[in-house]
């Protein structure tokens, strides 16, 4: 039997989120103007959950959980404002769904940006536990008595998507201090378990070994509370992950436009396990009256009410707010440090990268290292973080499995509890995977907790083709990356841009994606030697948004001049194309192509009076045609002739064979003939 005030509160909890699913029954009209789905039903194992959790704690609710939100201190009221879209609307400012959580109170579980894709808070979560895995094993943990845990709440339809295996297997791999809190109610949407899935999650649970599962009654608050409170206590303690699959009804709708009279033919049945008479028994078996239950009931209905009235009241949004919180500011604003000492011998780029991460791994504690082959045995395919892991420890540089949607969206919950990770997909043609991470969840954090939570990582990506890479090492992918607002995105052309802009990825607080191209890493391919330098020094910082002007003309009165804009390897191909004719050509390297140095561009364009555009990717749908679009937008009165752009052939793939490869890409004879075209026009 569980304490009086235990029960109390829980059943208080409880009848709160009953009354608000009622309420919102009622007013069906006014609230069904945005989307939302309740706990109904779920609501015991919510509650029990929510009871054991700490302010140090880390939770990543879904979208049914309004209970378990209530259970750590929220107020009808503030959830009202999210399910109406209010301008005060505590999560999100009005900019997301119903019990779309996230919250940085210092009484309360801390709870990062939730989306509304199915599972995908899994990743994330378990990013949570590995940061504090990462933490205590390098003696940066917080002194906390009670040691933090991570819970991830899931509903058992969501156990069948790829990426809950990958977060499986990296808490079994690394023994990560979280708690996988799968609610089974049967049903994905109208498919039931029976057509959807070959297993429930305890069952599949069994296969990952070192996660421990048990299987409970999540209609019984009493059952739930007990079972919970054994599994914390021995995750704070032991540090391993524990799976609890908790059975419960659907008491309610899906969400509010998909309704269950629709599609179900078990709500007899459901109903007949709904945990609320099950926790009123427990009340009264516990010694509490009727009238002290209905006492209860009807104090709930009252505030409920109140609240109701007072949230539709509250203010909405208002246009200006559209504008907030796409980004958190970055310190990094202007050039500083010596981009060019004096040095022996120039650096090849690849080792500028190197050098900038060891230099931050030296200052920062925080900072960490992983993806696939980064570890010490191997050091990176390009040998890219050679030496780390002996210099710094396997638990700050490590070697991930191949799980591209792990490696990017676990720097979510790493960010959120302090530390900085750098990681890497090893090649462009392999960022598929993590793009529904970097998509969903990475990118869009800190517009959706309002400036909350923004995600603070380094996401590095060798692209580019080289030496007969093939068609799946060889691919161009900023095209789409560009069209993934939220992220920062850096392409620079030789090592002290790459230096200088890793240093100042590492400061700002928003995720920034670094293409790197391969063929510049060693400056093996001619004409690329460009691309070494002398070293910048240890403090050198290289805000992004600036263009580099790398070879610059003067406005002239009768002669034809051309800007032409590119980026990485069109750097090189332009300077070469144009070694005959340098005071006809002015060479803008955009150097970062979000954010992008309108200014620049246009400054150049307007003065030459010809642009070329210059890109290594297929260029129909691409960045490059995009971009061509914004400057003869913005520069028609001063062109002489139509923006042009030269790229890649417009084929699936690039081919292994060298003669194919070298016909698909863009070289120097080819940018030399497009700039000749575009002079004599």
């Amino acid at each position: 039997m569980l304490e009086k005030n235990i029960l109390k509160k829980a059943f208080s909890t409880m009848a709160t989120a009953k009354t608000m699913a009622e309420l919102y029954e009622d007013n069906f009209k006014i609230v069904s103007k945005y989307v939302h789905a309740t706990s109904r039903g779920h609501e015991a194992i919510q509650i029990a959950m929510a009871m054991h959790l700490l302010p140090q704690d880390y939770a990543f609710p879904y979208y049914r959980d309004d209970a378990m939100l209530l259970g750590i201190g929220m107020r009808p009221y503030d959830l009202m404002l999210q399910l109406m879209a209010k301008k005060d609307d505590p999560f999100s400012g009005g900019r997301t769904y119903y019990c779309h959580p996230s919250l940085k109170d210092s009484d309360k579980p801390k709870i990062p940006h939730q989306s509304s894709a199915t599972g995908m808070q899994a990743i994330p979560a378990t990013g949570a536990a590995m940061g504090f895995w990462y933490k205590e094993n390098i003696g940066i943990q917080n002194d906390k008595e009670l040691k933090p845990i991570v819970v991830c709440s899931l509903g058992d339809a969501s156990v069948t998507e790829g990426e809950i295996a990958e977060a499986f297997q990296m808490a079994a791999l690394k023994q990560l201090p979280i708690l996988y809190l799968v609610q089974d109610n049967g049903w994905d949407i109208s498919a039931n378990a029976a057509e959807t899935r070959a297993q429930n999650a305890f069952e599949y649970a069994k296969g990952f070994h070192g996660i421990e599962a048990i299987s409970i009654d999540g209609a019984n608050f009493t059952e739930s509370y007990l079972a919970l409170e054994k599994v914390v206590k021995t995750i704070r303690e032991e540090r391993r992950p524990f799976l609890v699959h908790a059975k419960v009804p659907l008491l309610n709708h899906h969400t509010s436009g998909v309704r269950m009279e629709w599609y179900r033919d078990d709500l007899e049945e459901a109903k007949s396990r709904d945990p609320y008479p099950v926790l009123i028994q427990q009340l009264l078996d516990a010694g509490f009256s009727k009238d002290e239950i209905q006492e209860i009931e009807h104090s709930v209905k009252t505030l409920v009410q109140q609240d109701f009235e007072k949230a539709q009241q509250a203010e909405d949004p208002k246009p200006e707010d559209l504008f907030t919180h796409d980004f958190a500011p970055s310190p990094i604003t202007e050039e500083v440090g010596d981009r060019n000492p004096s040095r022996e011998e120039k650096v090849v780029m690849v080792d500028c990268a190197l050098f900038a991460v060891e230099e931050l791994m030296k200052e920062h504690p925080e900072c960490l290292l992983y993806g696939q082959d980064v570890g010490g045995r191997l050091g990176g395919v390009f040998r890219e973080a050679a030496t780390l892991a002996q210099k710094f420890g396997d638990e700050r540089v490590f070697n991930t499995p191949i799980q591209e949607a792990f490696i990017v969206g676990s720097t979510v919950g790493m960010s959120a509890v302090g530390l900085k990770p750098i990681v890497e997909v090893q090649f462009a043609d392999y960022i598929w995977p993590g793009l529904n991470q970097l998509f969903t969840e990475v990118s869009r954090s800190c517009y959706l907790s309002n400036g909350k939570w923004p995600v603070s990582m380094i996401l590095r990506v060798p692209i580019g083709a080289y030496g007969s890479g093939g068609p799946y090492h060889s691919s161009s992918v900023e095209s789409v990356l560009t069209n993934i607002r939220g992220i920062k995105i850096a392409y620079p052309s030789n090592g002290a841009d790459l230096k200088g802009l890793m240093k100042a990825a590492y400061y700002d607080p928003n995720p920034v994606v670094i293409l790197e191209h391969k063929g510049l890493y060693w400056s093996k391919v001619k004409g690329t030697d460009a691309a070494r330098v002398n070293e910048p020094s240890e403090d050198y910082l290289l805000p992004f948004g600036k263009a580099n002007i790398v070879q610059e003309i003067w406005e002239q009165e009768t002669a034809e001049t051309i800007t032409v804009i590119t980026y990485g390897m069109g750097v090189h191909w332009a300077l070469n194309a144009s070694s005959n004719i340098k005071n006809q050509v002015e060479i803008i390297d955009l150097r970062t192509l979000y954010p992008l140095d309108e200014v620049a561009i246009f400054k150049s364009v307007k003065k030459a009076k010809k642009c070329l555009v210059v890109t290594e990717e297929p260029t129909n749908n691409s960045f490059a045609r995009s971009l061509a679009g914004l400057i003869q937008e913005n520069c028609f009165k001063h062109l002489d002739a139509p923006v042009m752009v030269i790229g890649s052939e417009n084929m699936p793939a690039i081919p292994l064979n060298s003669t194919l490869e070298f016909t698909m890409i863009p070289n120097v004879d080819k940018v030399r003939v497009k700039m000749e075209e575009l002079l004599n026009y």
